[in-house]
């Protein structure tokens, strides 16, 4: 599920795709419009089955996260740090396998 919500002190809104144990997969950016974190949900759900839209990192603590890009190259959303690259793979297909049929929550209403 994707929960959409706006920040208290900054006024930006967000969105984050949910599990379905609630443990959060992958987290957006600020945008500075409703329309716009509603516009990242779409490109999420366009761009999560393929691949090479996923950025596969490794921090310099090593631990393991990825990022979802759009067809631009810009950043979609950020994963949690995982512990083992499987754990980052495991990640990467749960987002390919909810992400296109997520229903979205939106908090801010």
């Amino acid at each position: 599920m994707f929960e959409l919500f706006q920040s208290e002190n900054n006024q930006k809104f967000y969105f984050n795709l949910k599990a379905k144990n609630g443990q959060i997969i992958m987290s957006s950016q600020g945008y500075a419009d409703k329309s716009g974190a509603k516009n990242g949900i779409d490109s999420c759900k366009k761009n999560s089955t393929d691949d090479s839209k996923f950025e596969r990192k490794t921090a310099k603590n090593g631990k393991f996260h990825f990022n979802l890009k759009a067809g631009n190259g810009q950043i979609i959303g950020s994963s949690q740090m995982y512990a083992s690259e499987a754990g980052m793979e495991n990640g990467i297909e749960s987002v390919k396998k909810n992400a296109g049929s997520a229903e979205t929550k939106d908090l801010t209403e």
